[in-house]
């Protein structure tokens, strides 16, 4: 026998929020991005939206994005003071090559303005970025040892309880030297 699966009723969360907030469908697709017959249908059920049209009405909508996956249509009260996002629900972004691993810890309604992230990175591993947006800056902590920050032409080693701050608006990388993995805790910040 199979198992049922039960997904969220994204559509209804995403009118009710819509609604609460005062806007039109023509309001929320210029806020969004996303098409005013696309919103339509996915309200009514009769669309299934991909990763980045559901992230762009989060934004717009300032709901988070485990909320809504986890089916909650009640935006946050203001009298919330402890929000708790079970790990299941914590998005993951994996490199091409699979050797390094980023836990997306920060709210997405603080993308493109700080951003922070699990960093776990394979025995000779190495996470490797192009330039973020002008005057981007990242904090890298070293949980453990074996890591090699490089940013634009610099290189340093990292040990364990170390911090480096770099620029991310050049070529950059953190590479794990050492034969085990290598966890870390990196903070985006964009100006």
């Amino acid at each position: 026998m199979a198992e049922e699966i039960n997904t969220p009723q994204i559509g209804p969360i995403i009118q009710r929020h819509r609604k609460s907030l005062g806007l039109t469908l023509e309001q929320l697709a210029a806020l969004s991005g996303v098409s005013k017959s696309m919103l339509s249908q996915i309200e009514r059920g009769q669309a299934n939206p991909t990763f980045a049209v559901l992230w762009g009405l989060t934004r717009a909508l300032k709901i988070e994005f485990s909320d809504l996956l986890a089916g909650k249509s009640v935006p946050h009260s203001s009298d919330e003071t402890i929000e708790i996002v079970p790990a299941t629900q914590t998005p993951e972004i994996r490199s091409g090559d699979g050797s390094s691993r980023l836990r997306i810890l920060s709210p997405a309604r603080l993308a493109g303005r700080i951003e922070w992230y699990e960093v776990e990175i394979a025995p000779l591993g190495m996470l490797d970025s192009g330039p973020h947006a002008t005057g981007a800056f990242e904090h890298f902590t070293a949980h453990t040892d074996g890591f090699e920050i490089t940013s634009g032409h610099v290189t340093r080693s990292l040990k364990a309880g170390e911090t480096a701050r770099y620029p991310a608006d050049v070529p950059h990388r953190i590479r794990n030297v050492l034969n085990k993995p290598a966890k870390g805790l990196m903070i985006l910040l964009y100006r």
